[in-house]
């Protein structure tokens, strides 16, 4: 039990440091920029494809007053009433203005994509039409889906209302639990359809849970910060429902984008520890896999290097793959793998050592034993490498830096 709860705080440890490391507040910022552009955009054609559909008539009155009763701070509600009116202005714009809003919205929604596939550390984002016909089923069917469950929830309440008390057992208290459920479902949505990349569906369903939760704690928290301490009322007056919404959806999108890094590295639990060994070795392992799937013409993988020994974590292997890639020495295929793209028996590891960013290791720091065949020539090479540079730069820093004697 100590252990995996040293284990525990060790991958949340490191869940934040990635987090820091893909500039997780910067992207927030950004992000929080884009949604002020696109908010009115996205709830104007929210609105325009609900009406397509008679049944779904009103609804999208419902589904504003939702959010903003259960996903927006009570700071929220006179801005609110400012949205209602952009979005009644938006209902008499012309069709050119109607595209010029879905733009704004299409912008936002490859914003988010070019965020999440940062995350997921995708090389090749969607391009053409993939990614067009995505962001249009997000926006088409986004709302259909809102209004689905909006008319849902409107019948059991009717129900709960006209029929016995006891009729529905946990009906109120599931009830209560709707906007959880809600924010769930579109959390989960949003990491298993955005990134460009084959993400599980139970770890999206745990992100999305996980985001959830914190995005309900951070909502109660907020609105008490803005009842306990109301410095931007005192200093913005009525102005000051824009700070406020900016900073509630600047909180929004870093919870998003938490919950975006812990789908990511479930896919990856067994590799998130720190690799104890030094870069070298873990780059000269790197290229035995490279060197020996090229004689049968092969392409190399992650779980590949997984199945070979080196169990990598996801910010390692990019970052051996940056370097590769950068000397040339590695090409992507178009199915995604990695193929050596150079001889090696024309590459020095000499000229290798050399262009390495990473320095040699000390004797300390290898380990006893290590199953590659190279790494015994290797420790011996550093061994005698150790003893000349000893023997060449033994001597005290006062014999290096006084001057030379006077010539006779």
């Amino acid at each position: 039990m100590r252990q995996r709860f040293i284990d525990s705080l060790d991958f949340w440890r490191y869940l934040f440091e990635r987090f820091l490391a893909d500039h997780g507040p910067k992207s927030a910022a950004a992000l929080t920029y884009t949604t002020l552009f696109a908010v009115v955009p996205m709830m104007t054609l929210v609105f325009v494809v609900l009406s397509v559909v008679p049944e779904f008539q009103g609804m999208g009155e419902q589904i504003q007053g939702f959010i903003f009763r259960n996903f927006v701070p009570s700071s929220g509600a006179v801005l609110q009433d400012y949205l209602k009116t952009f979005i009644e202005q938006a209902r008499h714009l012309t069709w050119f203005g109607v595209g010029l809003l879905m733009v704004t919205a299409l912008l936002m929604l490859m914003t988010i994509e070019q965020t999440f596939n940062t995350i997921w550390r995708v090389r090749q984002p969607r391009r053409g039409l993939s990614s067009f016909l995505l962001h249009w089923a997000i926006l088409s069917l986004g709302p259909l889906l809102l209004g689905t469950g909006f008319a849902l929830s409107t019948y059991i309440t009717s129900l709960a209302l006209i029929s016995d008390p006891y009729a529905l057992a946990g009906a109120r208290m599931l009830l209560k639990f709707t906007p959880l459920v809600f924010s769930t479902a579109a959390f989960t949505l949003l990491y298993a359809a955005v990134p460009n990349t084959a993400v599980p569906l139970r770890h999206a369903l745990l992100g999305g849970l996980f985001a959830a939760v914190l995005f309900e704690a951070a909502k109660a928290l907020f609105g008490l910060y803005v009842s306990l301490f109301p410095t931007y009322q005192l200093i913005y007056g009525a102005f000051a429902t824009v700070p406020l919404f900016l900073l509630w959806m600047y909180l929004s999108w870093m919870i998003v984008l938490l919950g975006a890094e812990l789908v990511c590295n479930l896919s990856a639990l067994r590799r998130w520890r720190r690799n104890p060994l030094p870069r070298l070795l873990v780059l000269l392992g790197v290229l035995r896999v490279f060197h020996e799937r090229q004689q049968s013409g092969q392409a190399v993988r992650q779980p590949d290097m997984q199945r070979a020994g080196w169990a990598l974590p996801d910010a390692l292997w990019d970052e051996i793959l940056d370097f590769l890639e950068h000397e040339q020495l590695v090409y992507r295929t178009s199915d995604g793998g990695w193929v050596l793209c150079r001889d090696l028996s024309r590459y020095s590891l000499e000229f290798l050592l050399n262009r390495s960013p990473w320095p040699l290791p000390r004797l300390d720091q290898l380990p006893e034993r290590l199953d590659e065949p190279w790494f015994p020539a290797l420790r011996s090479a550093l061994e005698r490498l150790q003893r000349e540079r000893a023997a060449l730069f033994g001597e005290s820093l006062a014999h290096w830096l006084q001057p030379p004697p006077p010539e006779p």
